[in-house]
């Protein structure tokens, strides 16, 4: 079959467009299948390498991409703690200074700019009397709003229970991530080795390049490999994810 119609049939659909209406039914690319830019390397390396090495370039791109969104999916959650233990600690030391829940909201989004447009919405709706169930607020001050305003339990006190949780998950998130920093970079070194032993063999003579370029056998053998190479990462991800939720 040729090639550039398997080509033309896969940026077809990586340029599916979105339902309009969500039906139950409705079917839709995967999540990584709909960044955009992910076929580009491979269409890029299929005229001039072949079928073979366009797809394997085409899972060796979808491996990075997924390590480097779930890198900064971690990172992110652990921004995103320290970002709410800081909220908490200034909105305690505002109520314990005496000062209003709302007025303590406002100087802490004016202390902290990274903070503001997280605490507009809630500052907004306590002032107007209504709920405080805000999605862009940090989910641990808007609970702790909303139970000590439900109960009339004392504020300063609520908040302070948070923090300490806040505080907890980041000294887990920063030990998870000191503990696990061995078995990810093994996993880095053995997903980088079949590339480095290619070049090492075509430095030796014995021209593995030529091999998995010149014959359909080693175009096979070239995507098999990329396959286990996506494999061996999604397996460190899945062990990690693991032991993170236990």
């Amino acid at each position: 079959m040729n090639p550039w119609f398997l080509l033309s049939c896969g940026a077809g659909l990586a340029c599916w467009p979105r339902t309009a209406v969500r039906l139950p039914f409705a079917w839709r690319l995967p999540r990584v299948a709909r960044g955009g830019w992910w076929p580009l390397p491979a269409l890029l390396v299929l005229p001039f390498l072949g079928i073979g090495w366009a797809m394997a370039t085409l899972v060796l791109t979808v491996t990075v991409r997924q390590e480097h969104r779930w890198r900064a999916r971690a990172k992110t959650a652990l921004a995103e703690a320290e970002l709410t233990a800081s909220v908490l600690r200034a909105m305690i030391s505002e109520l314990r200074a005496g000062a209003h829940p709302v007025a303590a909201a406002e100087a802490v989004a004016e202390a902290m700019p990274a903070a503001a447009g997280r605490l507009r919405g809630l500052i907004a709706a306590a002032r107007l009397g209504g709920g405080t169930a805000d999605p862009d607020a940090p989910p641990a001050l808007a609970n702790a709003w909303e139970l000590a305003g439900r109960y009339g339990l004392p504020m300063a006190d609520v908040l302070d229970a948070a923090r300490r949780d806040a505080e907890a998950e980041i000294g887990f998130r920063r030990r998870l991530k000191a503990k696990m920093a061995g078995p990810r970079a093994s996993a880095a070194v053995l997903a980088v080795l079949p590339p480095v032993c290619l070049l090492l063999g075509e430095a030796m003579g014995a021209s593995p390049l030529t091999v998995l370029t010149g014959t359909g056998a080693g175009q096979l053998l070239l995507v098999v490999g990329s396959g286990l190479i996506w494999a061996g990462t999604a397996w460190c991800r899945a062990l990690t994810g693991r032991v993170a939720s236990c």
